[in-house]
């Protein structure tokens, strides 16, 4: 055992004295290292940002920049975009052309047609101007349309282009302006009162993606902001007029136009002469110029719906001066307001100030003849109002500052022609100049011509509404017919804004009653009118007048 334990010793003493060899010695670690987690994971919101398609038309451009929103240029990167979408604010577009245009009405088809390139019905001839964002608008729903007949022009030179190349328009319902007349589309106007939104082509929806995000104008056409006002012309319920209705009613005289005239919010009407219960029986011709109404044919005025009457007429002061104070004392007592005249000259000068759907109206009036021809108003007398033009100036500025549209009607010089006569210009015009925003002649039995005057619209003179004039005999002996056309003016106010004038046609039939034109008829008179004021050329060929059969009367 001994010699055994010698020999391990031995062998341990060589091994610790043999070199050190190549291997490494490896030293176990067993401690476990920490490890650094991943940073998390965060969803960074992308920053607010509004698209907004070119289509958009200016007034809802204007509405976004209040919402504190950038807008992008790339729907990518928008979180809410303004588009044209299938609800949302309703935008009402306008088929308008120059002012004096004689067509009314465009057919759908024929507009659709125009803008794929093959122009057809009325537009053939015209081309269709927009402004970039009304042509992008509708081009989204249209499809881009053809070269050449539809082009983009920047909206502030849209009227004096359209005007100075005879071109139309589709314009915005707010860009409406009184030097554009508006083209119903398969019937439907947004300027009438009818106006049927579902059925009319020339509108679009804009909406936003995130709908709840901001608030959008619901429509840029509100019918309760919309007013119309119908100016009318001679009315004198006398002679061959008063026998028709003896004869066939007291409203016959009304019976094809009563409800475009009770359709208006404001009808106006001018009644030349009094009521007199002691007016004799009516007799027919023209010899008699001592002119009055029986009392009973109140109820044609209230028939129609007259809402004002101006009482500037020549002939009020006929019957005597209780004849007329009588008159005046039957408007109040139907509720009827009066201007132009009155018990005195302080009550003549007096305006009719109305407010309907917010549109503020102020009818003004006076009669323009000669100092002696027919008696005035007097400090205690009553009569037509003198046409004291300071004085009306005044009064129409301190209306005007009050948010007043004013209309203001003249009785003035007659003349059968065209005219004006020779001293309208200068009263007519001076009114405007004073603020007035439609000035209209009343005294007219053969219609005038028409002018835009700064901003006012201007009619000399519209032709006779309920009188017998069938015909006139010049003094040359000459038989002129032009007494029977006549003009009933249908003016527009939206949101306290002027948007221009209809004008409505009529021929006056059976010595009493106006019906409205044929197609033929209007066509030749807004031609001839158009012509005379200055705005068109003469037809090269005269339009055909068609045979209008009248049915006759028997007059004592």
């Amino acid at each position: 055992m001994k010699k055994i334990l010698v020999c391990f010793i031995c062998l341990a003493l060589l091994a610790a004295c043999a070199p050190a060899t190549s291997t490494p010695v490896v030293i176990v670690n067993t401690t476990v290292p920490s490890v650094t987690p991943p940073p998390a994971v965060t969803n960074t919101p992308m920053p607010s940002a509004l698209w907004i398609h070119p289509g958009v038309p200016a007034a809802i451009l204007e509405a976004t920049k209040s919402w504190g929103i950038p807008v992008t240029n790339d729907p990518a990167l928008a979180t809410n975009q303004l588009d044209i979408s299938d609800s949302g604010s309703l935008w009402i577009y306008a088929l308008v052309a120059p002012f004096p245009t004689v067509t009314d009405d465009v057919a759908y088809q024929d507009l659709l047609s125009t803008w794929k390139g093959v122009p057809a019905g009325p537009l053939n001839g015209h081309s269709v101007l927009l402004a970039e964002s009304t042509l992008r608008a509708f081009a989204a729903v249209w499809g881009e349309p053809a070269s050449g007949a539809v082009r983009s022009v920047p909206s502030g030179e849209l009227l004096d282009t359209a005007w100075r190349e005879s071109a139309w328009a589709i314009i915005p319902f707010e860009e409406i302006q009184p030097k554009w007349k508006v083209l119903s589309v398969d019937g439907q106007s947004p300027l009438r009162k009818n106006f049927d939104a579902d059925a009319y082509p020339l509108k679009i929806h804009f909406g936003l993606t995130q709908a709840d995000a901001f608030a959008l104008p619901s429509t840029n056409r509100d019918p309760s902001k919309l007013t119309t006002v119908i100016l009318t012309g001679v009315t004198a319920l006398v002679r061959a007029t008063a026998v028709t209705m003896e004869l066939r009613g007291v409203t016959f005289p009304a019976e094809f136009i009563r409800d475009v005239l009770r359709e208006a919010d404001i009808t106006h009407i001018s009644n030349e002469v009094t009521f007199d219960k002691d007016c004799p029986y009516p007799s027919s011709g023209y010899r008699n110029f001592i002119l009055c109404s029986d009392p009973s044919y109140m109820e044609l005025l209230q028939d129609v719906g007259v809402d004002v009457v101006e009482v500037t007429g020549d002939h009020l002061r006929d019957r005597g001066e209780a004849a007329l104070l009588d008159t005046l004392a039957i408007y109040k007592a139907n509720n009827l307001p009066y201007y132009g005249g009155g018990i005195n000259a302080e009550d003549a000068r007096q305006p009719v100030l109305m407010e309907v759907n917010g549109n503020k109206i102020a009818f003004m009036g006076c009669n323009g003849k000669r100092e002696g021809k027919y008696p005035k108003a007097g400090v205690a007398s009553p009569g037509p109002a003198l046409c004291d033009y300071d004085f009306f100036g005044d009064q129409m500025q301190a209306l005007k500052a009050q948010g007043y549209n004013v209309i203001f009607t003249f009785q003035h010089e007659e003349c059968y022609s065209p005219g004006p006569c020779y001293t309208h210009e200068e009263g007519f015009r001076r009114v405007a100049d004073e603020g007035a925003t439609v000035v209209s002649g009343s005294q007219a039995h053969f219609p005038h011509v028409m002018e835009f005057h700064g901003d006012a619209f201007i009619h000399y003179g519209l032709g006779n509404m309920f009188f017998d004039q069938m015909t006139y005999i010049l003094p040359n002996g000459e038989t002129i017919d032009e007494t029977r056309r006549e003009f009933h003016d249908r003016h527009i106010f939206y949101d306290g804004r002027y948007l221009g004038v209809e004008l409505l046609t009529s021929m006056l039939e059976d010595y009493s009653r106006p019906r409205p034109m044929t197609d033929v008829e209007r066509a030749a008179f807004l031609s001839d009118y158009f012509y005379y004021s200055g705005w068109m050329p003469l037809q090269p060929t005269p339009v055909p007048q068609p045979t209008v059969t009248l049915t006759p009367i028997a007059l004592p």
